[in-house]
């Protein structure tokens, strides 16, 4: 019998990474985490999963999303604990629990220490609502105004042992208009915020699929080697 000429087998596929697992604390509303769970829910290739929401109070809004959601919450409060190392220590081990390979920090409004950092350090982002450097700190807005400046915005960045220090990952600008004055300082950081969750979601899905690394005080997004 003549023997067919061989047809070769198709290509295996590419295996395919699996999600990047997301801790997010939060503070507040959650408005940032809804953000991201929208981006995950919408975008099939977003390359992340979020696998766990932590608070430092009762009641807010960010764990009662996380909740509808099915997400497994869990908060720790300072007050429950002897010292703020002991509270930090803890907080670390909770997030531990979840074998996160990043901590968003969605509007979380305290500063991790030394034992959270030495867990997460390097892969712990945050949001910071002016252009840092410039007006780091609680009342970045308030404080741009104050300034005068014509533009602010805000900056998505590593957590470090500093207060809005670490490497920047991305900024986004937002113009300051003669209508923004200190008494209406709410207007402009509603404008912030809306350009706060795209690039937060822009800059964690990037992470997320491609890796980072940092490099003295630049952030490179992307596989190492690239």
């Amino acid at each position: 019998m003549r023997k067919g000429p061989d047809v070769a087998s198709p290509p295996s596929p590419s295996p395919v990474a699996p999600p990047a697992r997301l801790v997010v604390l939060v503070s507040g509303s959650g408005t940032n985490l809804q953000a991201l769970l929208d981006a995950i829910g919408d975008d099939p290739a977003y390359g992340a999963e979020i696998v766990a929401v932590g608070a430092d109070r009762d009641g807010t809004g960010g764990v009662e999303r996380a909740e509808r959601a099915g997400i497994p919450t869990f908060v720790c409060k300072v007050k429950d604990h002897a010292t703020r190392g002991a509270w930090d220590e803890a907080l670390a081990a909770l997030v531990a629990e979840h074998r996160p390979d990043l901590v968003v920090s969605a509007g979380f409004m305290k500063i991790v220490g030394p034992a959270f950092l030495a867990a997460f350090g390097g892969r712990t982002v945050n949001t910071h609502p002016a252009l840092l450097p410039s007006f780091p700190g609680a009342h970045g807005v308030r404080d741009a105004l104050a300034y005068g400046v014509k533009v602010t915005g805000c900056t998505v960045h590593f957590v470090d042992d500093g207060v809005d220090t670490g490497p920047i990952i991305a900024q986004g600008v937002v113009e300051v208009t003669e209508e923004d004055t200190p008494e209406g300082e709410a207007a402009l950081h509603e404008r912030i915020k809306e350009v706060e969750r795209s690039l937060l979601v822009e800059a964690v899905g990037r992470i997320a699929r491609d890796g980072h690394r940092i490099e003295g005080r630049k952030v490179h997004l992307g596989h190492v080697g690239e």
